[in-house]
């Protein structure tokens, strides 16, 4: 019988410099489901890639004075060193430089303009540099960049575009028809919202005014533009050739059963990606997953800082699964992540020190103190053991359950109460105790293999995520790799195997204080010595001089209330670019406050958070909607906002004095 397919990507890689960790946590992701796929019995393709083409890019070459290609084959070979490093499992990693991919983006781009869903014209607006996008004026936020909240200049060229009105309603209706396309909900949401239903503008898919790009064969003045070029690969990387010869493999993986994203490229991903289909008449992936980021605990990572976290530094400190655990773990299912070295210590000393190593190592040691590392099961249970062999057995539902929805923090948190009943059965049955009694030898027998057993089967199901600690589990128990298939029954550990005389330490706990200070040695290391327009931006991130406005006096401050406010709910306003609508809980009384910060925060993220509100502003109307208040922001140089809120956690109503 044929396995299922599963056909699976990430993004590719913009090639412009090495992934920090937060970029790094998208392929471990990544990484986790195709194992877990396998597992199940799937015949998964995994691909992933680089992003290499660009003005961006073209801009850095010639700052190193190399030439691009020069430049990407150098950042390609870095992000590839990465991915291996965190033991990825990728089955295809494409480059969009690679020669199949830049013929075959020639002929899509042809086949559309035949169709005439690609027509030649002029661009006039504001352009992002590090977004490599066009705005118009009435998408700008203050001025800047909606997207990144960084300076734009004003550009004009001629240029193809894509009629993206075309395929609207088409696009709309598949988004209806199939509520499992754009997940989480949150982020299928926003796209009908803020860009489907208010009408899509069609879309530049050609430059001129730089070379690094795929040249349009028949207008070699133009380069294929980033998103037409990019988003592409996911169907030339199996062999899709626009001319009607794709591949075997193309027929049978197309189409993609999961593309998986950083949610600030969601947008690219469920509007355009689909419409380029169906202007090739291609079917569209069946889902498409918008993840969360990993931010920083203390602030954005900076170069400039020295305190960008890469991965192959958390790997030198931590292990490569210990880093796996950790950002697979700590990644909530819709909102953003954190990770600071103290939580990372905290985890691993507490999960992998504790929970897990412990196990391991305390049931070896037993086995091979009290019967020479020989494991049997000799049959002496009670009610006890019945209940950790029905605990045990129902992890791999739980699992499954939570891995079919992609909540694979959820996942590993059903695998490690797993290991924490374990725990929780060595303390109910005290084998320490039994050991004393020589009648109780075989009740003390039994309750150690049981509890290889369950370790056995946490192990199995722990191998998509932690691959190395799985194979050093069953290396010191002697025991087979388990099939998932095989995870629905409790005793399949072989009778009399003896277990390794010399556990090891799967992960030693750690000192906080220790790591911190190799931490500041490394940070040291890292921080780059800087170039003069370098220091000065910064200088500039180190405070901002405004212009003075005219002194108040006491009475004038006085006359304005501050109060802490609870977001408990909020959405964003039809048809406005900039503004959410938000409803905040001050003390008994719920006020409806609309704010300019679209571009900085979604409505998913506001829910909950506690911020600090003017009260006693009068009344005003913003897009037809009344707004009685004023939530409070600050802004730095580059036009990014941050919600001020409480240091500590204050209730609804507070007054802010």
């Amino acid at each position: 019988m044929d396995k299922k397919k599963f056909y699976m990507t990430t993004a590719i890689a913009y090639a412009s410099g090495k992934p920090h960790i937060g970029n790094t946590y998208e392929i471990i992701l990544a990484d986790a489901i195709a194992r877990y796929k396998r597992a199940q019995g799937y015949d998964v393709f995994f691909q992933t890639g680089t992003d290499e083409h660009g003005q961006k890019i073209e801009q850095k070459a010639m700052d190193a004075g190399i030439t691009p290609k020069e430049y990407v084959d150098n950042v390609a070979s870095e992000i590839k060193r990465i991915w291996d490093l965190m033991n990825t499992s990728y089955d295809k990693f494409i480059r969009t430089t690679d020669d199949y991919h830049e013929k075959q983006v020639q002929k899509m781009f042809k086949k559309m303009y035949a169709k005439g869903d690609i027509y030649k014209g002029a661009y006039e607006g504001w352009y992002c540099t590090p977004d490599e996008s066009f705005w118009t004026e009435s998408q700008l936020v203050d001025g800047k960049c909606p997207e990144c909240g960084r300076p734009v200049v004003k550009a004009q060229e001629e240029a193809y575009f894509f009629k993206m009105s075309k395929y609207a309603d088409r696009l709309i209706e598949h988004i209806n028809t199939h509520p499992e396309f754009i997940q989480p909900e949150s982020r299928k949401n926003e796209m009908m919202n803020n860009f489907l239903l208010p009408g899509l503008q069609d879309l530049c898919v050609s430059r001129s005014s730089f070379k690094w790009g795929i040249p349009v064969d028949f207008d070699e003045k133009h380069v294929v533009y980033v998103w037409l070029d990019a988003l592409t690969n996911y169907i030339t990387g199996i062999g899709y050739d626009a001319d009607g010869n794709s591949t075997e493999q193309f027929a049978k993986d197309w189409p993609a059963d999961l593309h998986l994203i950083g949610k600030d490229i969601i947008r690219f991903h469920t509007i355009y990606w689909p419409i380029f289909l169906m202007s090739l008449d291609l079917p569209l992936p069946k889902q498409i997953f918008g993840h969360p980021w990993l931010l920083q605990g203390d602030g954005k990572m900076s170069k400039s800082r020295g305190n960008v976290l890469y991965a192959d530094d958390l790997v030198d400190f931590f292990g490569v699964d210990a880093v796996r655990y950790f950002v697979l773990h700590e990644m909530p299912f819709e909102n953003d992540g954190v990770i600071t070295w103290e939580l990372l210590v905290e985890r691993i000393n507490s999960e992998l020190a504790n929970t897990l190593g412990n196990l391991v190592n305390r049931t070896i040691s037993m086995s091979n103190k009290y019967f020479g590392g020989v494991v049997e099961d000799r049959k002496a249970a009670g009610d006890v053991d019945e209940d950790l062999k029905s605990y045990v057995l129902s992890i791999p539902a739980k699992a499954d359950a939570c891995m079919e929805k992609l909540r694979v923090a959820d996942a590993l948190t059903e695998i490690f109460s797993l290991f924490k009943r374990c725990n929780k059965y060595i303390d109910e049955t005290m084998p320490w105790v039994l050991a004393k009694d020589e009648a109780s030898q075989d009740r003390l027998a039994t309750v150690l293999y049981n509890l290889v057993e369950g370790i056995c089967i946490g192990a199995a199901l722990l191998e998509p995520f932690m691959p190395e600690t799985t194979e050093r589990i069953l290396k010191q128990l002697n025991a087979p790799k388990r099939s998932f298939d095989e995870l629905g029954t409790f005793g399949l550990y072989p009778n009399g195997t003896r277990v390794t005389d010399k556990p090891e330490i799967l992960f030693a706990r750690l000192d906080v204080k220790e790591v911190l200070e190799k931490v500041e040695a490394l940070l040291a290391k890292n921080a780059p010595a800087q170039a003069p327009a370098e220091e000065a931006a910064e200088k500039e991130e180190q405070g901002i001089d405004l212009e003075a406005k005219p002194e108040i006096t006491y009475d004038d401050f006085a006359k304005l209330q501050f109060q802490i406010g609870e977001v408990i709910a909020c959405e964003a306003v039809k048809k406005s670019k900039k503004l959410l609508c938000s409803q905040v809980k001050i003390g008994s009384q719920v006020r409806q406050i609309v704010s300019g910060i679209k571009a900085h925060y979604t409505p998913e993220e506001m829910v909950g958070k506690k911020v600090m509100v003017v009260t006693n502003l009068k009344p005003a109307t913003l897009a037809g909607l009344k707004s009685e208040g004023m939530i409070l922001c600050a802004e730095d140089a580059e036009g990014t906002v941050s919600l001020m809120v409480p240091e500590k956690d204050m209730p609804a109503g507070a007054e802010v004095c």
